[in-house]
């Protein structure tokens, strides 16, 4: 008799996946913007130093960004890079523009500007 069910280790996971999309969702976004914009105010204010200030945005670029760190991790680790994929051929080239004819040559660049055409 197994000590655990597999349906609870679903509801375990959804649960997770639940968590993980309150953290980095909508609302979690809202709120970091609203912290750093207060942070912000209050170092401008002179409230509070800049290196708590710092702090508060190291944590917001930690926290969006942990997906990013732990793949990266775990590549260094694997020894293999599955973010880069090799394409499978080369873009097609454009052809090169038509020449252009060439422009008549005169002494004077302004020749005809300011004289009305009859």
């Amino acid at each position: 008799m197994p000590f655990v069910d597999p349906s609870d280790l679903d509801s375990i996971g959804a649960a997770v996946l639940w968590v993980q999309g309150t953290l980095l969702g909508s609302i979690a976004v809202a709120v970091a913007v609203v912290a750093v914009a207060s942070v912000g105010l209050m170092m401008l204010r002179g409230r509070i130093d800049l290196r708590r200030g710092m702090t508060v945005i190291a944590g917001c670029f930690v926290l969006f960004g942990a997906p990013t760190i732990v793949s990266g991790i775990q590549s260094m680790l694997n020894g293999v890079d599955d973010r880069i994929e090799t394409p499978a051929k080369a873009p097609p080239t454009m052809p090169p523009p038509p020449a252009l004819p060439p422009a008549p040559v005169s002494a004077d660049p302004y020749a005809g500007a300011s004289v009305p055409v009859r």
